[in-house]
């Protein structure tokens, strides 16, 4: 793994994270490929789908595309008993992260009189993309149909190349029977127009190559996403007392998501020299950075320039670093990304790319939208007084005779 180190004190953060951030292989232009994907798919429905399946992801030609009920059940059936029951934990901990996470409903009347009711609602149908890939995903499975369940979805659909029979399973353990074998640009724009197999959505989740983020960028317009989640980050802020066997395993951990992949440290330099061997003998396509700091606080600040998809804060000072941190994706005290990866219940759809500084995990907020209910009744002849000037100014006249009509309390 190529490893290049910095020095806290010789650069200013921002001029760190560019070249941190440069040290990740770009992924070029591939929205033209995207934008023809996605209007062939959107023109030609399941002919131009089931092409793209069958030259992307292995589908072979005739295939039905959605997965019987009968293999989703198979595939369950031949889960070890030790994957089944890590599967089960992760369920019910993502559940209960994702409940506590739901807003109560709200009624309010306002001085003119006027009654409004502020309701939370689900979306009716959501999809979960799941990549394929070298290997599969279940957890990504499970984080986004478990967080859309509890957000009260009534549709929830699966895509996922290749349809691997652990991925099946995870589908059939949350009580999933929509999966369809198909993936990349062309999956997403199925799901966002819909053909005459998959029908359309109203939000796409899920994590996926650089093809697959750009297409849900490009329909975002028609359909509901939960961001781009790029190739994943993890920067570590770790005092001098950190564990260094433990540094290292988090670090080489993250390293394994591969292509693009970043994973960052900012120590002081007896703890970059303890890693700084096993990170560059790794045989891995991401890339790491470390960081020589004169202590946590300089660390941190550079962490929070870059804005990680994971922060680490390892070290006695962890605890009382937690509170200050405001740019991350999530934030693991003492370390540990990879338990927030599968079992910890905080979900591991993370923004990536520095997007942290606005955007958050994957929650049941993408899976809900906000509806104000408002009952003007008697408040109408205050409320005119004061709008139908407002209308006249903006040129609507018609907006103020509208607001008038009814400020004698005539009509419903």
């Amino acid at each position: 793994m190529r490893v290049e180190r910095f020095d806290a004190a010789a650069s200013p953060p921002a001029e760190i994270v560019a070249r941190i951030r440069a040290l990740a292989p770009g992924g070029g232009s591939v929205r033209r490929d995207v934008e023809e994907i996605v209007e062939a798919v959107r023109a030609g429905g399941d002919t131009a789908l089931a092409a793209y399946a069958e030259r992307f992801d292995g589908v072979p030609a005739g295939t039905p595309l959605r997965v019987p009920s009968q293999e989703l059940d198979a595939a369950a059936a031949g889960l070890r008993t030790d994957l089944r029951c890590g599967l089960e934990v992760a369920m019910a901990n993502i559940a209960a992260v994702a409940g506590a996470s739901l807003g109560d409903d709200a009624e309010l009347t306002l001085p003119q009189g006027q009654r409004i009711l502020v309701r939370e609602l689900p979306v009716r149908r959501a999809a979960i993309y799941v990549p394929g890939g070298r290997n599969p995903y279940p957890s990504t499975v499970m984080m986004g149909v478990v967080t859309a369940r509890v957000a009260g979805v009534e549709e929830i659909a699966v895509l996922s190349p290749g349809a691997h029979p652990v991925v099946l399973a995870a589908c059939a353990l949350c009580g999933i029977d929509e999966v369809y074998r198909a993936g990349g640009a062309h999956a997403v724009a199925a799901l966002a127009h819909g053909t005459e197999t998959i029908e359309r959505a109203d939000v796409i989740a899920g994590p996926g190559g650089l093809h697959v983020q750009e297409a849900k960028r490009l329909v975002s317009g028609e359909v509901g996403i939960d961001g781009f989640l790029g190739p994943s980050d993890v920067f570590v802020v770790a005092s001098g007392d950190a564990d260094p066997a433990l540094v290292r395993a988090d670090l080489l951990a993250q390293a394994e998501h591969g292509p693009g992949t970043i994973v960052a440290l900012a120590a002081a330099p007896d703890l970059l020299d303890a890693v700084a061997g096993d990170l560059e003998a790794l045989d891995s396509e991401a890339v790491g950075a470390l960081v020589r700091t004169g202590g946590v606080d300089a660390g941190l600040e550079v962490a929070e320039t870059f804005a990680p998809e994971h922060l680490q804060l390892m070290g006695e000072a962890a605890e009382a670093l937690a509170p200050r941190v405001r740019c991350a994706g999530a934030v693991f005290v003492g370390g540990g990304t990879a338990f927030g990866d599968y079992v910890a219940g905080s979900n591991h759809s993370l923004p990536t790319g520095g997007s942290a500084r606005f955007a958050s995990s994957l929650s049941v907020r993408h899976f809900r939208r906000r509806m104000a209910e408002v009952h003007i009744g008697p408040a109408a002849g205050a409320l005119a007084k004061a709008g139908a000037p407002i209308a006249r100014a903006e040129g609507f006249e018609l907006h103020a005779r509208s607001m008038e009509a009814r400020q004698n309390g005539g009509g419903r």
